[in-house]
Order: C-alpha cells, then structure tokens, then sequence
C-alpha cells in the first residue's frame, strides 16, 4: 500500500511538472527572444539619433564613442551615404538578431546580437525551471512517504489489534489516528474487545464462583453418601438418602443461579461503584470466621472512593485474599485504601510469615502454592481483577501485602483515612 501510494503521488505531481513546466519553458523562451529582439531594436534607434546629430554638425564619427551607445557583446554597421562604412565591435556568425533603423540623414544603422546569446540565457532559465521541477518532486516524494506512513502504519497496527483480539487478548487499545474511516474501525474493534472481555469475565467468574459455591455442598452430599454405602439400617439409609437429595437440590439452584448470572449481561461490565461498601461488606462477612479463630480483621485508609470495576468481581478478589491470609496467614488482617494518581487501591496484609522468597511473583500462577492448597485462588482473583481493567500485585513479601489497583472516579469530597475494627 505505501508503494502505491508513493507511486500515485509521484505520478500526479510528475503530470502536473510537465503540464506547467512546458508551458512555462515555451513562455520563457517566447520572453526571453522577444526581450532580446526589443533591446536591440531600442540600440538601433539610440545610436541612429547618435549619428544624426553628428552628421548634422558635420562631426567625424569616432567608433569608440559610438560604442558606449551598444552592448559589448553587440555589433553594429554604420552607412552613410558618401561616406565609408563604420563598423563596431565583431561581427557575429551563425543565427543572429538584427535591427536595421535609417536616419533622417539617409545613414542606415544595424545593429547585430549572436543568437547564441539568448540560447546561454534560455538555458539558464530551463536550469532553474528543472532545479525547482527536481525540488518539487523530491517534496512530493516526502510528502508522499509521510502520508503512505500515516495511512499504513493505522491499518498495520489495526491488524495487529485484529490479530490479537483473535488470539484471546480482548484488552482495547483505545488508539486513535486522526483518519475518521480508521478511526471507526478502531472504534469497532475496541467494542468487540470490550463485548469479548465481558464474556470471558463472565466466564471466569462462572468458574470461580462454581469452585466456591459447590465445594461445600459436593462436601457434604459427598458424607451422606458415604453413610449410606456403610450403613445396613433401612430407616438410616432413607434418612441420609432424603438428605442428600436435599443437597443435590441446593446444588441444582447453585448451578441454576450460576448460569443466571453468567448470562447476564450486566455481569462482566465494568461501572463506577462505592468501594468503601465492599470492602465494609467484605470485612464483616469474614469477621466471625477470623472471630472463631482468635485473629481480628480491621479496615483503614482513604474513605469516600468511588472506583470503576465489577462490584462482584472486586468483591470475588477480597474474598480470596481474606482467606488466603485466614488460612495461610497469622496475626490481625488489615484492609487498607489508598490513592496513586488516578487509581484506587486496596491492600490487604497481616502479621504472617509471609510468602516463602523461591515463589515470589509465582503466587498468582495456577497450581503454585506455598502450603497444601490448589493454588488456584489467587489466579483466579487476578483473573478478575485484570478482566475490570485492574490488576493484582505482591508489594511486599515479608509480612505479605497484597494490592488490588482500580481505576478510580474522581469525587469533589473525599473523606479522610481513618480505622474501623
């Protein structure tokens, strides 16, 4: 494309030389001759009023001072009758321009011009006609490479996006390039991304939601079974059997609820929420777990923040890091809320051991785990976390410090850090 494109441009401007710069070189040569022509006609007619005058006054012609009345490179042939010729400077060969004016005394002046002369002069001119036709292309040229850039370069980039939203990679890019049919391109794209991401979210949390939710009743009607099979009293099996239906049925409305859910559309956009409610609705749903353990659960920090992500899904990765520090963790567990330029951030740390120094960043990949776990709690939270446009970092290792970055919505009230236990 951009080879065309250079070529087109080039094409056109080269049209445009040779329509002008022939029109242009036929005007000049037409100037420049008739301008020679008129100036040694005007010669002619100077030095014939010269040589009136001195022949009226009966003056001896002195070829020297006629000839300050031509050019030097002219040549000019008195006659005067009765008198010899009086010739000045050389006369020219070849092509020449000539002008042949008589005087009121009969004399008859001629004045003669080397054609070669207004050939030197015409090449010239076609010189700086050519250099300015050279200069022309050369800037059309450039021009034509910058513009074959600025339209190429979009569509390789477009490609790119293409090529990566196929992939799996549904984050929009959000870039513009100042072309209007580009940009809607770019506009699509950027909506197919989003359409994309929402379901993956909704995927993802379909799947995260299910490890929770169906754990425990998979659990207990898991036991009840295992009553049944050991078990030869009659009125024993019907019991734990009329038991454990129970438990398929909440486990037929968890799985109906899922889906409900996963099919929403609304489930996997992103909208502007209160963060405090989250996190206040987190720390008291784990406070009596950490209760019953011996442990306290505080929030802190910033309050008043309103941030853009999935209430649920924000919700989903608290959870996950509560518990994470409920099992593997010690001490109090503090839930922090901070600002870093135009994002929100919550941090939750406790007084544990810490995340062991061979795992590092390796914590939030599937499988990893530093105790006897699945490993897949964390993966799974900053799945969540990134599918809002957020992301999920280890700040710091020894005690653990986790922090949850959202896209913060600007408020003209903040209120200030203050502690809740």
């Amino acid at each position: 494309m951009r080879r065309r494109l250079i070529n087109s441009t080039l094409a056109v401007v080269l049209v445009v030389i040779a329509v002008f710069g022939v029109s242009l070189v036929i005007v000049e040569t037409r100037t420049i001759s008739n301008s020679a022509q008129e100036s040694v006609e005007s010669e002619a007619l100077r030095l014939v009023g010269v040589v009136d005058s001195k022949v009226m006054e009966d003056v001896r012609l002195e070829p020297d001072v006629l000839a300050e009345q031509i050019g030097p490179s002219r040549y000019a042939r008195i006659e005067i009758p009765g008198r010899a010729p009086v010739e000045i400077g050389t006369r020219p060969t070849g092509s020449v321009i000539r002008s042949t004016v008589t005087g009121e005394q009969g004399e008859t002046v001629t004045v003669e011009e080397s054609r070669s002369a207004v050939t030197d002069e015409l090449g010239r001119t076609l010189m700086i006609i050519g250099a300015v036709a050279l200069l022309a292309v050369i800037a059309a040229v450039l021009l034509a490479v910058r513009q074959a850039n600025r339209l190429a370069s979009p569509l390789t980039d477009l490609a790119e996006t293409a090529e990566r939203l196929g992939s799996g990679d549904p984050r929009p890019r959000h870039r513009r390039y100042g072309v209007p049919e580009l940009d809607r391109v770019a506009d699509v794209l950027d909506a197919s991304a989003e359409r994309i991401g929402r379901m993956l979210t909704a995927e993802r949390r379909l799947a995260a939601d299910a490890s929770h939710q169906l754990r425990t009743p998979l659990t207990a009607l898991s036991m009840r079974l295992e009553e049944i099979t050991v078990t030869e009293d009659l009125d024993t099996v019907k019991e734990e059997a009329s038991i454990a239906l129970a438990q398929v049925e909440r486990l037929t409305d968890v799985v109906q609820r899922l889906l409900t859910n996963s099919r929403d559309p609304r489930t996997g956009s992103a909208v502007a929420f209160d963060l405090d409610e989250v996190v206040k609705q987190q720390v008291e749903e784990w406070r009596p777990a950490y209760r019953s353990a011996g442990r306290a659960i505080v929030r802190s920090g910033k309050q008043g923040m309103r941030a853009v992500g999935t209430p649920g899904a924000v919700a989903q990765v608290l959870a996950a890091l509560i518990e994470n520090s409920l099992m593997h963790g010690g001490g109090t567990v503090a839930l922090r809320t901070r600002v870093t330029g135009n994002q929100a951030v919550v941090e939750v740390t406790d007084e544990g051991p810490g995340v062991p120094s061979d795992l590092g960043a390796r914590i939030f990949e599937r499988t990893i785990s530093g105790r006897n776990s699945t490993g897949i709690g964390l993966a799974v939270a900053r799945d969540l976390a990134e599918a809002d446009g957020g992301r999920l970092e280890l700040l710091q290792a020894h005690p653990p410090v986790f922090a949850l970055f959202l896209s913060r919505v600007a408020r003209e009230r903040e209120e200030p850090e203050k502690t809740v236990r």
